[in-house]
């Protein structure tokens, strides 16, 4: 199981946003790139990237910024945020991201998203948000009346290798990952799930590790790292052991 710490941007800096509440904002940086090259010198293997102001409009804000994080870095680069057509995707794919992370458009097609899969192959993964175990989509602010894990069978179906599962009314509070919702996540389908959401102390990876899934592949953390209430180093250290 590897950490990926997170980084949300959010007009040109690096934020986090509290449940994915849009005036909700705490800044952490100015620059990015430089904190993405500290998270690389200390220890991640991987990185997590949100492109907030996409999310919000639909559209990516932030790939020049995003190519520029990706150049610096000799990690492998996940990218989410507003990803809506096949363009935004190609783009990414022109920067060098290793995953685009599509949301609202996995659950407005997923033939489309077979298509995407068929054509882009393992770069393709979906990230599934959801609260009380239905799928939010439009940056949280809409809830569908689609279960998560009915729509996580679905996109694996379509040939999806890797979804990241966030729990919204989690995510931001340091409070913990809901495990329950993990467990019946990773037990839905085959493939790898990333757990995001709550996951802020050593021992919340712990308890995710003792959930006995072979396809937990990873966790994002970010409010915790930011606010200095642990390490990256003692993260990994958690994943690791």
């Amino acid at each position: 199981m590897i950490i990926l710490p997170a980084i949300d941007l959010k007009g040109g800096k690096c934020v986090r946003l509290q449940q994915g509440k849009a005036d909700a904002v705490t800044v952490y940086s100015d620059d990015p790139v430089a904190q993405a090259r500290i998270w690389m010198e200390q220890g991640a293997t991987e990185l997590h990237v949100v492109d907030l102001d996409g999310a919000f409009g639909g559209k990516p804000a932030h790939t020049a910024l995003i190519r520029r994080v990706i150049e610096m870095l000799q990690i492998p680069v996940e990218v989410g945020g507003g990803l809506r057509t096949d363009e935004h995707i190609e783009e990414l794919v022109a920067a060098g991201v290793t995953r685009t992370i599509l949301g609202t458009r996995a659950l407005e097609s997923v033939d489309a998203l077979k298509s995407l899969v068929q054509r882009f192959g393992d770069i393709i993964t979906v990230g599934i948000d959801a609260r009380d175990g239905f799928v939010q989509v439009k940056g949280w602010v809409e809830t569908t009346a689609t279960r998560a894990v009915d729509l996580a069978k679905q996109v694996e179906d379509a040939g999806v290798k890797t979804i990241i599962y966030t729990d919204t009314a989690t995510d931001g509070m340091l409070a913990g990952p809901n495990l329950e919702a993990m467990h019946e996540m990773c037990q839905a389908v085959a493939c790898n799930v990333i757990a995001s959401g709550g996951v802020s102390y050593p021992e919340h990876v712990v308890a995710l590790k003792a959930l006995a899934c072979p396809n937990l592949y990873g966790a994002i953390v970010g409010k915790a790292l930011y606010d200095g209430k642990t390490t990256l180093a003692k993260m990994c250290a958690a994943a690791d052991s």
